[in-house]
Formats: C-alpha cells, sequence, structure tokens
C-alpha cells in the first residue's frame, strides 16, 4: 500500500521557486495617493445617490488636487511606472468621468428623462476616449518637446469641474427649475465635445521649472491669497475659476498655432500630428 501514494519529492534540479524583490516606497506612495482620489470619486457618487450634492462636488474637486498631486510626487520620488500610469488613468475615468455624469443627472438631468441620462453618458464616454487618446500620444517618438505644454482637448480634472459649474451657481442660491434642464444639459454637452476636440489647451506642466528671484515672493502672496479666497468663497471662487478657463481656451488655441507655424517643417512625411489624431 505504501507504493500507492509514495513521497513527493522534488527533483533537485527544477530550479528554485521565484522570488520576488521587494518593491521600494517610493514607487507605492504615489500609487496610494491615487487610490485615495479613486475613494473620494466613488464616495462623490454615493453622496449624489443621497442628495448630497454640496460634499460631493468638494470630493471632487478634492479628488482633483490629489490628481495633481500623484504625478508630480512620483516624478520627485523618482517613482513613475506603467502601472501607476494606467491606474492613474483608471481613476480618471471614475473620478473625472463616471462621478460628474452621475451627480449632473441626480442634479437636473434626470428631469429630462432618457435624453439627460444620454447626455450623461455621453460625457462619461468622451472622458473614456479623452483619456485613451491622451495615452496612445505619449508613445508618439515624433511629437516635438515644445507640445508637452498643451493638451489636445479640455483636460479630465479641467473638464470634470467646468462640468459643475450649474451646481456652483445653485450653491450660490441660483434657484435652477425643471425648466433650466434643458440650458444644463446643452452646457454639459458642450464639455463633453470639448474634452474628446483636438482644441489645444495649455497644460501648464512645463511651468515653474525655473522661477526668476524677482518672482519668488509675489508668486508667494499670489498663493496665499489664492488660497485664501478659495477657502472663505469657495464655490464663488470656483464660478470665476471656471469662467477664465473657458474664456482662456481661444488664448490657448492661438497661441499653440503661433508655435506650430515657427516649428521647422523637418518631421517625417509618415509622421502623423497627434493633435490631428483621435
Amino acid at each position: 500500500m505504501d507504493d500507492l501514494f509514495p513521497p513527493f519529492e522534488p527533483d533537485a534540479n527544477e530550479p528554485r521557486p521565484r522570488r520576488f524583490k521587494p518593491v521600494p516606497f517610493r514607487m507605492i506612495a504615489p500609487n496610494m495617493i491615487t487610490l485615495m482620489a479613486l475613494c473620494l470619486g466613488l464616495t462623490a457618487i454615493r453622496l449624489a445617490f443621497e442628495g448630497k450634492f454640496e460634499p460631493a462636488v468638494i470630493a471632487i474637486i478634492a479628488a482633483a488636487v490629489l490628481d495633481g498631486i500623484d504625478g508630480r510626487v512620483a516624478r520627485l520620488l523618482k517613482g513613475t511606472s506603467r502601472f501607476g500610469a494606467e491606474l492613474d488613468s483608471l481613476a480618471d475615468f471614475v473620478n473625472f468621468g463616471c462621478a460628474p455624469a452621475l451627480i449632473l443627472y441626480g442634479f437636473a438631468l434626470h428631469n429630462l428623462k432618457s435624453l439627460g441620462w444620454i447626455v450623461a453618458l455621453i460625457f462619461a464616454i468622451a472622458m473614456a476616449l479623452r483619456l485613451a487618446r491622451f495615452n496612445a500620444m505619449l508613445d508618439d517618438p515624433n511629437r516635438p518637446e515644445w507640445k508637452k505644454d498643451y493638451f489636445v482637448g479640455m483636460p479630465a480634472p479641467a473638464g470634470a469641474m467646468t462640468a459643475m459649474l450649474p451646481l456652483y451657481l445653485h450653491f450660490l442660491g441660483f434657484g435652477f427649475e425643471a425648466w433650466a434642464a434643458p440650458a444644463i444639459l446643452v452646457y454639459v454637452l458642450g464639455i463633453a465635445l470639448l474634452v474628446v476636440s483636438t482644441v489645444p489647451t495649455f497644460s501648464g506642466k512645463t511651468m515653474g521649472k525655473r522661477v526668476p528671484r524677482g518672482l519668488v515672493l509675489p508668486i508667494f502672496l499670489t498663493g496665499v491669497a489664492a488660497f485664501g479666497l478659495l477657502i472663505s468663497f469657495p464655490f464663488e471662487s470656483l464660478v470665476a475659476i471656471s469662467a477664465a478657463y473657458i474664456v482662456g481656451l481661444p488664448l490657448g488655441a492661438a497661441q499653440y498655432r503661433r508655435r506650430s507655424r515657427l516649428e521647422p517643417q523637418t518631421r517625417p512625411e509618415s509622421g502623423e500630428d497627434p493633435a490631428s489624431a483621435i
């Protein structure tokens, strides 16, 4: 009977089990920030279902702040990775695509029934397409260095924050009855089209690498004043920021075209301009 169940003896010639190397904390920290932002986006959806639109909007804004931090922390700690980039894109789709669409639907678009839901879907899908295009353009070897100063289309956080402009106005006392739902629908649809458009928008990612010494103190004072206004008058400040951003879009596009005309035509004919890609 002992021959039926012989003891297992591993072959001495088999390779030893693979041992995974420990992951340094500098690779984990940026992803933890991204996950915290994702938690805020999911919490915003829950708050919207409960009719608590003000804390839901604040959660989205906090997620946008963390989204602006995680990439910079990764570059500072030299902890960038492909995993982190993919996780950031998935979190952005939830935080700035799904969550604002559901918040806007619960706030006003539900008054238009199926038409309002279709526009909410368009906004969320537009954000997914915009993020997919952004990831694809990162691998373009023919992209000039100066084009890193610009996004193609409205970036995801800006699209989400400007789309919620009707909510900011509502929190300030502007009444939005059922009759205002068509106007909100047209506005949200316009933001969705800007998100997937090829309109170049200024990114600001390369700003501030070298600041003149004489501007250091004015920048400190301006930052403190802006932070104080945002804390003291949050929704008034968000209305002003959203309106200024939308008004400034043509200025960024004009600057992009001006710099594009100055670019020497040295790129290969087979190369496609990422700004014209979808």
